[in-house]
């Protein structure tokens, strides 16, 4: 690089593309028929979609709110480790089968939640 400056910068452009209008919130997503009634299954199907995330997030925080007072319970009450049952402290049976019926109570509660959620959808489908 004897006595050559810096090196030359190139500017490099796009065309520019063409100005859309906006869509309106009807036209957004999946292209539907105009009518009334596929509108209606469209609200009605993105209600059942929020209920449901809410009632999932809604479990995993449960979930994670009761499996984090098991194990603070079992790592701040020393007395637990005292217990002796066949053989093995009462801390470590619990850490290994004391969440198992924890998860299942929590899946069960999630399933029956969710059907009645879309027994609700469909109810309001039929309806309207």
């Amino acid at each position: 690089m004897t006595g050559q400056g810096p090196p030359r910068r190139v500017r490099v452009t796009a065309p520019s593309a063409p100005v859309r209008a906006p869509r309106s919130a009807a036209t957004r997503g999946i292209a539907l028929p105009g009518t009334a009634a596929d509108d209606a299954d469209a609200v009605y199907a993105r209600a059942l979609r929020v209920s449901q995330l809410r009632l999932a997030l809604g479990t995993v925080a449960g979930f994670v709110v009761v499996a984090t007072a098991l194990t603070l319970v079992l790592a701040l009450v020393p007395e637990i480790d005292g217990i002796v049952l066949a053989g093995l402290p009462l801390s470590w049976l619990l850490h290994a089968f004391a969440f198992y019926p924890i998860i299942v109570t929590f899946g069960i509660l999630y399933a029956r939640g969710a059907a009645r959620n879309e027994r609700r959808y469909r109810a309001l489908r039929e309806r309207g």
